[in-house]
């Protein structure tokens, strides 16, 4: 149809109202009153009629709107003041908005663009409207080319487009029929600058943040502050939680709203970013000595937040953004945060002093137990209940990295010459005062100090070593986990690092004890490089010898021989404790240990055993449920016989012949 409009009275009094942009637009496209048939022709005629009544000219009503538009049009005019954008892309963006949000709207612009029938107008219509603007306001298209063509030229490579603010719906058609639209949460925020549709992709605001402490939040401020001379900053922790809440506060301290970025950046993000008053935040965690570039953002010369792990290094333009690794709460921190979580003082000057938690997991703690406690029927928190809480594994997801061991280990299941139980006590002692230890110390005790504990526990197979660990993480009130070595190692260079890099920050957030069972697998000497798999390996033990030394939390490592590690390693680990092979009478406290009341055995068949069965304890363990498995079938206590047959099958498993003094011992 014919979008010419028939002539509109001029006259030279100003509008004393303002109109909306596209109602401006559209009312010049209606028809001659007495031809106006359709709802849709009528509802235009009403628009021109409404403008014709303020006695004012289009040109008007045009120098008008870009003075003082009405309130619903402020942030559009802002924003094609900031970006610049030429009359055809304003109009565009106006008339695409409100396409979308009133329906009306949209059934005229598709009776207008009929046959076509887009309910979206089309760069056609915004070239001949724009065009007429420009003819309006005095401008002129470019020598040898009509004024809708310099308007197609406008919309197509103008800003608006090449941010994402508009975006052009083709579907094969020939540029003036194709549709053009604005992304939905442009279209909201333009309206409201507090509106809670995001992007795909993007998260506003974190819901689920951890409490931070006084000190934490003052230090983000101050990070914000600095943030002025910086085109960006990455926030480092162990786990993601406790990142983006970090993050979210610094961009609150700005006066602005933090967008979690968690896939690939959508377009028209950046629009979409100033509008809403947003700050990016890329939630990131890289492998060790991986490098990542921010997303390009068209529109967008803010500044960026990452949140990310302990790992890895991001740039922008070329710079690499300087990084804060949250610390830790102090001792007295924590204290404090205990007492607000739990309002007991005992409790929160046991739990704050002995272990080194932050602020979110200080609050996941103090809502587990407080739980566990109503399991049990009370009220109030006890540090019991916190303590079984986290031995549950209540909130430290390591993910497939780690299987968590929650079974406590109490002292009357551990045994172990004296010798090897002095040394243990020694190292629950110095994990207990690990957070303090250097303070009081010379400055070179001082200086690099790190709080994490390391340990390697050697001895032979069935010696007690994992069961020492469980004992020490029970005597801590810490979760144990045991690292899944098959989910850890990777055939893919670099794969092995990041998921050590993500299993040691996570360990170090959530303040549990790591096992590395059969550690030498990991931590196996160096090789002379002859072939590029050499190589590769070599570079991940150097990675684990370098983190391992700077892992602030509790790691044990057990094997069957010291000799299989790298020498390099010997002097990262604080403890080395041996577990030799059990004499006669810690072979004797193994079996009662092992057959508590469940048997009718006198000490002399218990002598005999511990004198004759050189075995180790994980042997021992798997005898007496053999032979409590016959003493069931039988209905009867455990007998020396049925021992007896159960020894000789664990001998005929490790390949040796059984004990010839134990033949036809036990039989009536």
């Amino acid at each position: 149809m014919d979008l010419k409009p028939p002539p509109l009275q001029v006259k030279a009094a100003p509008p004393a109202l303002a109109s909306p942009l596209h109602l401006i637009a559209l009312a010049t496209c209606a028809p001659e009153a007495n031809s106006a048939t359709a709802a849709e022709a009528a509802w235009l005629c009403a628009q021109r009629e409404q403008l014709e009544a303020s006695g004012a000219s289009l040109g008007d009503w045009l120098a008008h709107w870009r003075k003082s538009p009405p309130p619903q049009d402020a942030r559009l005019r802002a924003l094609a003041e900031a970006w610049r954008l030429s009359g055809a892309e304003t109009l565009a963006v106006a008339l695409a908005c409100a396409a979308e949000t009133d329906m009306m709207v949209g059934r005229v612009l598709a009776w207008l663009q009929a046959p076509v029938g887009s309910a979206r107008p089309t760069l056609g219509l915004l070239a001949t409207l724009a065009a007429r603007f420009d003819v309006l306001a005095g401008t002129s298209s470019p020598p040898g080319m009509t004024d809708e063509a310099a308007a197609l030229g406008a919309l197509a490579g103008g800003t608006a487009r090449q941010c994402g603010l508009v975006q052009f719906n083709a579907e094969a058609r020939t540029l003036p029929e194709a549709s053009l639209s604005v992304p939905l949460p442009i279209v909201f925020a333009l309206a409201d600058p507090t509106s809670r549709l995001a992007p795909p992709g993007v998260r506003l605001g974190q819901t689920d943040a951890p409490a931070l402490s006084p000190e934490l939040r003052e230090a983000a401020c101050g990070r914000a502050r600095a943030l002025a001379a910086a085109r960006g900053l990455v926030v480092r922790s162990g786990h993601p939680r406790e990142t983006r809440a970090v993050a979210a506060e610094i961009a609150a301290a700005l006066r602005a709203r933090s967008a979690f970025i968690e896939a690939e950046a959508p377009p028209g993000l950046g629009p979409w970013l100033m509008l809403a008053g947003c700050l990016p935040v890329l939630c990131a965690e890289l492998a060790p000595g991986e490098r990542r570039r921010l997303p390009e953002l068209p529109g967008w010369r803010g500044t960026w937040l990452v949140a990310a792990g302990p790992d890895g290094s991001f740039e922008r333009d070329g710079e690499i953004l300087p990084s804060w690794r949250v610390p830790v709460p102090s001792a007295n921190e924590r204290v404090a945060l205990w007492q607000a979580a739990t309002g007991d003082a005992g409790i929160a000057q046991t739990l704050g002093i002995a272990h080194r938690h932050p602020a979110g997991r200080i609050d996941e703690l103090a809502r587990a137990g407080l739980f566990q406690a109503r399991l049990a029927g009370s009220d109030r928190v006890t540090a019991t209940e916190v303590q079984s809480a986290a031995r549950a594994g209540a909130s430290s997801d390591l993910g497939t990295l780690a299987e968590l061991l929650p079974e406590p280990i109490g002292d009357e299941a551990l045994v172990l010459p004296a010798a090897t139980r002095t040394e243990l006590e020694a190292l629950a002692m110095r994990c207990l005062s690990r957070d303090t230890l250097a303070q009081q110390l010379g400055p070179s005790a001082r200086t690099r100090y790190r709080p994490g504990v390391r340990a390697l526990l050697v001895g032979p197979s069935g010696t007690g070593k994992t069961l020492a660990v469980g004992w020490l993480a029970t005597r801590l009130g810490l979760p144990l986990y045991r690292v899944d070595l098959a989910s850890i190692t990777s055939k893919y260079i670099g794969e092995t690092e990041k998921n050590l890099a993500q299993l040691f920050a996570r360990a170090e957030h959530a303040e549990v004890v790591l096992l590395f069972d059969e550690a030498d697998s990991l931590f196996g000497k160096r090789t002379d490089v002859k072939e590029a798999n050499d190589r590769f390996a070599n570079a991940q033990t150097n990675y684990l010898l370098t983190r391992i030394e700077s892992y602030e939390g509790i790691a044990m490592l057990t094997s069957n021989s010291r000799a299989r590690f790298d020498s390099a390693f010997t002097r990262r680990l604080d403890a080395i404790v041996e577990f030799p092979p059990p004499g006669p009478e810690e072979r004797r406290a193994l079996w009662i240990a092992h057959l508590g009341r469940a048997h009718g055995l006198n000490s002399g068949a218990l002598n005999r055993l511990a004198a004759n069965c050189e075995l180790a304890g994980g042997h021992v363990r798997n005898i007496v449920l053999a032979a409590a498995v016959a003493a069931r079938v039988a209905s009867r206590p455990i007998t020396e016989g049925d021992l007896i047959a159960a020894v000789a099958c664990e001998y005929r498993k490790l390949g040796k012949p059984p004990p010839a003094a134990l033949t036809g011992a036990g039989q009536p």
